[in-house]
């Protein structure tokens, strides 16, 4: 409804006359401001007040920050390592917060087992993992066991590693090995699944047939002339 300070009309009425001569956009705007971060020695970069988790892997090692309004992107060597929703608090007296992903830490606890029973990232694991977890700490090499478990999923697809999990604590069966028995029939299980085909139909009769009664008279005559 603004009007326009050049022309007698509304900005809209000169952007809708306008709109038809912009030039089209080749693809949507990614607008983000980008900054360089240095993650920590527990893999971590800092933004305004709040701390992120980044892979392992990347540990002391310089990252692309990418701060977009509702998400933060951390690139490195040409690839999206991971994305954090943003925190945004308003007030400057609340304390910062941490944002952990579990899956960043999982080769730590290769090398640190020991690190699932106090490691503030191992504590938002889902329910299955968990209490998996409490059921393996409480015998010897259980850290090693459910480290090795958490790892499945660098390799298979999660869903199928946490159901495996699933369907080895309805069984009572609390041990890696039945964790992978379980896990590698789901996967073979998909693997033989034959989609169903719609296929049309492939002949079809243009003359369907008629008995004729009469022509089994003839053959019977023939074949009593012919003994």
């Amino acid at each position: 409804r603004l009007q326009h300070i050049e022309l007698a009309r509304s900005i809209a009425e000169v952007y809708a006359s306008e709109r038809p001569h912009l030039m089209v956009p080749g693809r949507p705007f990614d607008g983000f401001v980008e900054q360089t971060k240095r993650v920590s020695p527990t893999c971590l970069i800092q933004f305004e007040s709040n701390r992120y988790s980044v892979p392992a892997s990347f540990a002391n090692r310089p990252v692309s920050l990418r701060v977009y309004p509702d998400r933060l992107r951390i690139i490195a060597e040409g690839q999206v390592l991971c994305v954090h929703d943003r925190i945004i608090t308003r007030s400057h007296g609340v304390p910062g917060r941490t944002v952990y992903d579990w899956r960043h830490y999982l080769a730590v606890i290769q090398r640190k087992p020991g690190a699932l029973r106090n490691g503030a990232p191992f504590a938002e694991l889902p329910a299955a993992f968990r209490t998996l977890q409490d059921q393996l700490l409480r015998r010897p090499g259980g850290d090693r066991e459910m480290a090795e478990i958490l790892a499945l999923v660098l390799q298979h697809d999660e869903h199928a590693v946490l159901c495996a999990v699933e369907l080895a604590l309805e069984d009572g069966v609390a041990t890696k090995t039945h964790v992978l028995n379980t896990l590698h029939r789901l996967i073979d299980a998909r693997r033989t699944v034959v989609p169903r085909l719609d296929a049309p139909q492939a002949l079809v009769l243009k003359h369907e047939p008629c008995a004729d009664t009469g022509r089994y008279d003839i053959l019977r005559r023939d074949s009593r002339h012919a003994s």
